[in-house]
């Protein structure tokens, strides 16, 4: 009696059972195999985020366990183009599935894998699922793609956002384990994170599919407040699921197809509900930029930009990577991402902002510190955003809009409570987030225990000398 090829399963990103094509096509083939690789690709992104993919994983694993008497995932090192081919052919399958994480690396890496395939008679097949709609389905008039997020965003509204796929049945066929196969639950995919993995452990929250679903259902339950109060780093008004999305823990089309609904029927909702669609849309935007512009995560989306003079490292760079910038709402921001891998998208932008003007440091900085330090690190977002920022992106904020970041405290945090939670000696003793950022940063660091504001002339001088330097660049641009 023969055993019948497996249904392979490529798990790279989207750590779910439901609307999960990738998946589902799998289970048809055969007898489910799903394959996670410990690759290049994945060591070479930051402690925070691999720490998170272990978690997500091993969420994973457990819950297919319980649909699969107790099969669960394969996990490999080594390379996918490398690895895949020789286990196909080993037992006797044609299909490879994978749900498609369109990054510039991933796409490299699945023609090399395509090649490897090929005299083997294999073949790997793509399926949707990262996105609320495929590039190809948003075009602008003259069939190219969208630049600016207005129309983007109209556009996809207007076709609307593709059904889930089903969810996956509720018994599954697993194929028998991979010998050697290390159990997900013990893997270390950080071992770099040191210090940090205690804060990480104590602060993050809870992982996995069902862990986003009730999220998003209790989201939506207080969906009213969003579109006043998702500035304010002091309460508990943004939905959470930075991170599930990130990971793929809950798909961009569950979003959409259980928030949509909900603002029509509840009337109360509706403009909370619609400010958080277009967060997701903004988010599906900046994805389909990187489609077609996959330099974006290191050059200027506007290539004269690359002339402008940003420092690349200096003693100002090394204070905001600490922290230490004595600018209360940035050093506050930077923080809380240390501490739980996550920071409040207000004070991202005012955080970025101070690294990018008042500071002049190039972008890249700090996106590259960002995505070392951040749970719900997403590389076309974070690439995007910083561009925003920094001035040189699409749909850029313009340069000469400089975020003044006691402005930006006294509006959004009125009682400075956030800035105290994380900023020892800002009126109190010390919270125990503030305690934890102390007790997690490199000891070479010698940090003081109490947090020192900077001068007060630090925030005009920066503006100054980030408004000179622009008025020097327009003169030296040549014309177009």
């Amino acid at each position: 009696m023969t055993t019948a090829p497996p249904g392979i399963f490529w798990l790279t990103r989207d750590f779910r059972l439901a609307d999960n094509a990738a998946l589902r096509a799998a289970i048809t083939d055969g007898p489910l195999l799903p394959v996670f690789i410990i690759d290049r690709l994945t060591l070479e992104q930051g402690a925070a985020s691999r720490w998170r993919l272990g978690r997500a994983l091993a969420a994973f694993d457990a819950a297919l366990r319980a649909r699969s008497g107790g099969r669960g995932v394969s996990v490999l090192r080594g390379e996918a183009d490398e690895l895949l081919p020789v286990l196909m052919q080993r037992l006797g399958a044609r299909r490879l599935h994978q749900s498609d994480w369109p990054t510039p690396g991933m796409r490299a890496l699945q023609a090399r894998l395509r090649a490897a395939l090929r005299p083997i008679g294999g073949d790997l097949v793509l399926h949707q699922g990262h996105l609320l709609l495929p590039p190809a389905a948003l075009r602008n008039a003259s069939g190219g793609a969208f630049r600016v997020y207005s129309p983007f965003a109209r556009a996809l509204r207007r076709i609307g956002a593709d059904r889930p796929a089903p969810d996956a049945p509720a018994r599954i066929t697993g194929f028998a384990a991979l010998p050697d196969d290390p159990d997900p639950a013990r893997l270390d995919l950080a071992p770099d994170l040191h210090r940090g993995r205690a804060a990480l452990e104590r602060f993050a929250l809870p992982a996995g599919e069902a862990a986003a679903q009730a999220r998003l259902a209790e989201f939506l339950d207080r969906a009213e407040d969003y579109a006043d109060g998702r500035d304010r780093p002091d309460l508990n008004v943004t939905s959470g699921l930075s991170e599930h999305l990130a990971l793929g823990e809950i798909g961009p089309r569950t979003l959409w197809a259980m928030a949509a609904p909900q603002a029509e029927l509840i009337s109360g909702q509706a403009q909370g509900i619609a400010k958080f669609l277009s967060e997701v849309i903004w988010r599906e935007f900046a994805w389909h930029l990187l489609i077609e512009f996959p330099q974006m995560t290191d050059t200027c989306w506007r290539p004269e930009w690359q002339r402008f003079p940003w420092q690349k490292d200096g003693p100002g760079l090394t204070q905001w990577r600490r922290a230490e910038t004595g600018v209360a709402l940035v050093d506050a921001g930077l923080r809380e991402m240390w501490v739980t891998g996550r920071m409040h998208n207000r004070v991202r932008m005012v955080a970025a902002s101070w690294l990018t003007k008042h500071l002049l440091t190039d972008w890249r900085a700090g996106l590259a510190h960002f995505a070392d330090c951040l749970t719900d690190w997403d590389p076309a977002s974070n690439a995007m955003n910083w561009q925003w920022v920094a001035g040189c992106g699409p749909d850029a904020a313009p340069y000469f809009r400089i975020f003044n970041p006691d402005l930006q405290a006294r509006r959004y945090d009125p009682d400075a409570a956030y800035r105290r939670r994380w900023l020892a000696g800002t009126g109190s003793a010390g919270t125990s987030e503030a305690r934890a950022w102390l007790d997690t940063v490199p000891r070479a660091w010698q940090v003081k225990p109490c947090w020192q504001p900077g001068p007060p002339s630090a925030l005009s001088a920066g503006r100054k000398a980030a408004l000179a330097a622009l008025t020097r660049f327009r003169a030296l641009r040549p014309e177009n």
